[in-house]
């Protein structure tokens, strides 16, 4: 899908996202599923649902929320759950090291497959994401685990999936800031707590094979929301593997929409302009035919569905990469959101990461039902 708004039709409602000094807008593709979606947004901001904002802007380098934040944090989370006296046990979880996700700085650092300096270790993300499954369950299935813990270990199992996808986000783009500071990789998930979740229908199926995994900056795509691994994400992150019991046990195609958004923040990626992506999606092809999957069934959800683009010249006054980005990193907080129409619906956010009261707030609320229909 085109992000230009000429070759695009779009809905009359508009988004704004309050930032701190700043706002951004929002414009929406009229089709099916962007009216049905920008209908749940609505009733996310009418219910006024939490906000998840320590899950939300990723792959900043410069973020405070740097490697040894997160694992300082991730570790908290392993002592609450280790705490816990499931029944029967769970086994105990590792604390975990900077050096157990991060390749040494004093290793080369550059482009080629021999240059593992700053790069990131998949295995350890990979072990925490399998903890994380086990002890959640899926989003149709919760497991005993996570039934019988209590609410601040529920918190903490949450955080386990958390943690892993902002560790995973800001290695990757540490690294890239410092051997090509053009492709950092951020981005914004924007999620709420115990926001509903509704089936995607057939047709909606048909728009992964419009997009598939191209990607824009300022561009807004649908949500993952539901637990566990895409296809790609088994292909990219354990190198290709032939698939067992084990593995295809952890993938799930995307079922679900919610009335959430991801932001794209970094540089064009299209097959046709960066050798790199492209050589990607062929051996991902290759890989997928090679194990039996079809690239043109559209219900394995095989890419990322545009719903919309951000105005960057009304909200940035450019389209420039290194504008937006420089923009973005001062205003890593959003205060406010509005769906503006005739009558406009807004919803304020004024708690803060730096509130010691932010880890109550999402408890209390996650009490009503303690399922986060907002997981990845």
């Amino acid at each position: 899908m085109p992000s230009t708004n000429e070759n695009k039709n779009i809905l009359n409602e508009k988004i704004e996202v309050v930032l701190n000094d700043t706002s951004y807008f929002i414009d929406i593709y009229d089709t099916a599923l962007g009216s049905r979606w920008l209908t749940a947004l609505k009733d996310n901001l009418l219910q006024k649902k939490i906000l998840e904002k320590n899950f939300c802007f990723l792959g900043f380098p410069a973020s405070s929320r740097n490697l040894t934040f997160l694992v300082r944090e991730l570790n908290r989370s392993v002592e609450q759950i280790n705490s816990f006296k499931f029944d029967p046990p769970y086994e105990k979880l590792q604390f975990f090291t900077e050096d157990d996700f991060q390749f040494s700085a004093n290793l080369p650092i550059g482009k080629l497959d021999d240059q593992m300096g700053l790069r990131l270790k998949h295995d350890s993300c990979n072990l925490l994401h399998r903890h994380f499954e086990n002890l959640q369950g899926t989003a149709w299935k919760l497991s005993n685990f996570y039934k019988q813990a209590d609410n601040e270990t529920k918190y903490a199992i949450r955080q386990l999936n958390n943690l892993c996808h902002e560790i995973e986000s800001w290695v990757l783009s540490y690294r890239k800031s410092v051997i090509d500071p053009g492709w950092i990789r951020p981005s914004q998930i924007t999620t709420f707590l115990n926001a509903p979740r509704y089936d995607l229908k057939d047709k909606d199926f048909e728009l992964f094979k419009q997009n598939r995994y191209n990607r824009e900056l300022g561009g807004v795509y649908l949500h993952w929301s539901q637990i566990g691994k895409t296809l790609l994400e088994v292909y990219r992150d354990e190198n290709a593997p032939e698939l067992d019991e084990s593995i295809c046990s952890a993938i799930t195609h995307q079922r679900y929409y919610s009335g959430e958004f991801d932001v794209e923040w970094g540089k064009d990626i299209q097959e046709d302009d960066a050798e790199w992506h492209r050589e990607t999606v062929k051996g991902f092809r290759k890989w997928l035919e090679s194990n039996g999957y079809d690239w043109e069934e559209p219900k394995l959800s095989l890419g990322y569905i545009k719903l919309g683009q951000v105005d960057l010249y009304r909200s940035f006054g450019s389209e420039k990469f290194e504008h937006v980005q420089e923009i973005m990193s001062r205003n890593l907080n959003i205060k406010e959101m509005k769906i503006l129409s005739d009558k406009t619906i807004s919803c304020k956010y004024p708690y803060t990461l730096e509130s010691n009261e932010w880890k109550n707030i999402q408890i209390q609320y996650l009490r009503k039902g303690y399922e986060s229909y907002s997981l990845r």
